[in-house]
């Protein structure tokens, strides 16, 4: 399965041009997305119109969606499928996601503690990972204590970084700090990958 992942687009029409092309050239067979397609709480039926392209969209909410928006989104854009706190298998490839960010000095409207992260966790059915060839972990706010979420120190989410240790994910997909776009870490054996807003390819 060959999945373009990206993040943190927020409505900008350049940069979902290249996306929707990339996904075109390389033939992908779906698109996997870590949040904030709009800004703020608005722009995100704007950016997803420009998605609609033939492919399928698994999403989560970043910090500036709802659940409840993105949610309402799906109802109108068969493409896209949500699965914040929700298993989805495709070819044998479990994914599950998490979406939202922490607190942040910004007030955006999709912010949690850390004690609601763990809580949002414990939604996640152990007992598929055994079933599934693959398993991809998909989150807004990255891990705590890797590359991607260090700006003066490391400020990501330690119930998401114990969620990775206790169930192994193959992959686990971020965004959410800019600053670490495109880059990768790992968690043991777990590829932590921030996709950036032009996406990155992977080949499951």
């Amino acid at each position: 399965m060959k999945i373009l992942a990206f993040s943190d687009v927020h409505d900008d029409s350049e940069v979902i041009k290249g996306l929707c092309k990339k996904a075109v050239k390389e033939n992908v067979d779906l698109l996997l997305s870590a949040g904030d397609f709009g800004n703020f709480g608005y722009g995100l039926n704007s950016a997803l119109a420009k998605f609609n392209i033939g492919k399928q969209i698994l999403a989560i909410p970043g910090n500036h969606e709802t659940s409840e928006q993105l949610l309402k989104a799906e109802k109108k854009f068969k493409f896209l499928t949500v699965i914040h706190l929700k298993s989805l298998t495709v070819k044998d490839v479990l994914f599950f996601g998490c979406g939202g960010a922490l607190f942040t000095p910004f007030h955006t409207v999709n912010e949690f503690s850390e004690d609601e992260f763990q809580e949002f966790l414990e939604e996640f059915d152990s007992s598929q990972r055994k079933e599934a060839k693959k398993f991809v972990f998909v989150m807004h706010q990255p891990p705590y204590n890797t590359k991607l979420d260090m700006l003066s120190e490391h400020i990501g989410s330690k119930s998401l970084r114990e969620f990775i240790l206790k169930n192994k994910p193959d992959y686990a997909f971020c965004g959410h700090f800019h600053e670490h776009m495109n880059e990768e870490d790992k968690i043991n054996n777990t590829r932590i990958i921030n996709p950036g807003s032009s996406g990155t390819i992977i080949e499951i």
